[in-house]
């Protein structure tokens, strides 16, 4: 265990296990690096892994509000890569984590190895805009006036956590009680910082189209909120390959650890190969058929 300072002054908790080319794990907002633990286990093997808790979730420092944005999120990735003293590394996130990723791989390409953007699309399509600004302000509400446990048990069993209730009901209870002992302030203002006020990624098509580093999009079918935001960034993404795992819901990498990490595996082989490809600009064509000229 050690701490990284950000240029803005905030430690951020980070844990390294393993040895070789660097992986860094960037959690969800209901997760933290705890919830990386079945990759852990697995890459560290052959990988460094390397696992932080954002700024809001203790053992990192929890500051004040101003201090979260979107922004903010993938600086804090590049601080812990400079804090490591890591040139380059595979970066991997999911939802909250995941956004991270996406525009840690728009801003900073030239440190990143490949990019994982798994569960990423919370509030992205034009039409949920305003409710999820609306539902986000309430979670932010309700967190500043219940408990840890209260809040774990509402919040972890939504409509896309069900799937992981119904298929692993111990994983699961480890994952809410971890929940529970988030600090509730960090909490709030996260959802106020970060994920209440970030830009929808149907707004960032230009970046998308730029990004040239090998990518891997993963959703669980059942995510509702992400398999429209998903195929747009297969579309967009002319390095991006989707995975949608079957009967599976938000938390897929705790849910579907075996499934996660064999497509995570075949990627970073592929990469570590130099045999990630590019889309074949042929299938771009609006032809269906194409047999006509």
């Amino acid at each position: 265990m050690t701490f990284v300072t950000t240029d803005d002054g905030v430690k951020l908790h980070v844990e390294e296990t393993g040895s070789g080319e660097p992986i860094v794990f960037v959690h969800e907002f209901a997760g933290d690096c705890r919830a990386w633990e079945p990759q852990v286990r697995y890459f560290s093997r052959r990988y460094r892994c390397i696992t932080f808790n954002a700024r809001g979730y203790p053992p990192s420092d929890v500051p004040g509000p101003d201090a979260y944005s979107q922004d903010r999120a993938r600086l804090d990735i590049l601080s812990v890569l400079d804090g490591l003293g890591l040139d380059k590394a595979h970066i991997c996130g999911l939802s909250m984590g995941g956004f991270a990723v996406l525009h840690f791989g728009i801003h900073h390409a030239d440190r990143a190895l490949s990019l994982i953007v798994a569960g990423c699309g919370y509030g992205a399509e034009q039409n949920q805009r305003e409710q999820f600004a609306e539902e986000a302000e309430s979670t932010a509400r309700f967190l500043e006036t219940t408990n840890g446990d209260t809040f774990a048990d509402k919040y972890g069993s939504g409509p896309t956590r069900v799937q992981f209730i119904n298929k692993d009901p111990r994983g699961w209870e480890e994952f809410r009680t971890q929940l529970s002992e988030h600090s509730l302030v960090g909490a709030a203002h996260t959802q106020r910082g970060v994920q209440k006020s970030r830009p929808s990624i149907f707004d960032l098509e230009d970046d998308l189209k730029k990004i040239t580093t090998p990518m891997l999009v993963m959703t669980g079918d059942e995510d509702e909120p992400c398999l429209i935001p998903n195929i747009y960034l297969k579309r967009n993404v002319h390095t991006a390959a989707l995975v949608v795992l079957p009967n599976s819901g938000h938390t897929i990498n705790l849910e579907e650890p075996e499934m996660f990490n064999r497509a995570c595996d075949d990627f970073w082989t592929q990469v570590r190969a130099g045999r990630w490809p590019t889309r074949d600009p042929r299938s771009l064509s609006s032809k269906i058929l194409s047999v006509e000229d």
